[in-house]
């Protein structure tokens, strides 16, 4: 079915899984079973694949190549890349619905990925985007914070979020997770805009050069290059000090931060 085969182009072959492996991450460190984790992971990657495919449509970004191969509207066409991305964040929910854990803790993990999901995460991040994409001059660096918070943030942190509900953590260790969380969304989020202009289309498996050609609000264009890498640095520390408390069960995590910010891609 062409539809299926749409929806295996989004999300097969190709992308860093950074989202299922913060769950993976998050819920093992705490104790829960590896297995009782793969639901919420791919849900939360199902959800992420989604939102590529309709971020690269004409009406929003408008890209041809995504995890280096062309971008599902270009690769079949434009309705159905919509009906792919429809689909595939309706399977994460229905992921969700039967994961193994108890009703309250599906319920929690529902919850948590809808709202990232929703306006008050990914898609009110994206209209906010939409909205700065060439007035990068009337954007000051707390409102591209609070932009890059919901687009990019809000899912690594649902991601991290559903680990610990799995594992059935207590108030305060999510507090913990949540800072490092909020930590690691903006500096993967800086690291993706000093990537666009310094790496190249071939290594990041997308077009490089995009944000500056479409006039976008990024942390270089705000703050500098030299700025955005100090930033860089301090969200690694801040990072490191949200999990300090655990020890070593959260090396996983720490190794995740630390991708986030030294990734080519």
């Amino acid at each position: 079915m062409r539809l299926h085969a749409a929806m295996r182009h989004a999300v097969l072959d190709g992308g860093k899984r950074m989202r299922p492996l913060l769950v993976y991450a998050t819920g093992t460190a705490f104790g829960a079973d590896e297995e009782k984790l793969d639901a919420p992971a791919a849900a939360v990657e199902l959800i992420h694949a989604y939102s590529l495919v309709h971020d690269d449509l004409p009406s929003m970004d408008d890209d041809a190549l995504r995890r280096g191969k062309p971008t599902v509207h270009v690769a079949f066409d434009e309705a159905t890349a919509i009906l792919a991305g429809d689909a595939l964040q309706a399977l994460a929910f229905e992921l969700l619905a039967g994961a193994q854990a108890t009703a309250d803790m599906r319920v929690a993990m529902l919850r948590e990925l809808s709202v990232a999901a929703g306006a008050r995460g990914m898609c009110g991040g994206q209209a906010l985007d939409l909205a700065a994409t060439g007035q990068d001059a009337d954007v000051g660096v707390d409102a591209l914070e609070r932009l890059h918070s919901l687009k990019t943030g809000a899912l690594l942190r649902a991601a991290v979020r559903m680990g610990a509900i799995r594992a059935d953590v207590d108030a305060t260790t999510i507090a913990r997770l949540d800072a490092f969380a909020d930590a690691l969304g903006l500096a993967f989020q800086i690291r993706d805009d000093l990537l666009d202009i310094e790496g190249d289309s071939a290594t990041l498996g997308k077009t490089a050069g995009k944000d500056v050609a479409q006039s976008k609000a990024t942390f270089p264009a705000l703050l500098g290059v030299d700025a955005s890498r100090a930033r860089l640095h301090a969200l690694s520390d801040a990072m490191r000090d949200a999990l300090q408390p655990f020890g070593a069960r959260t090396a996983a995590l720490e190794a995740l931060g630390r991708q986030a910010i030294d990734r080519r891609n």
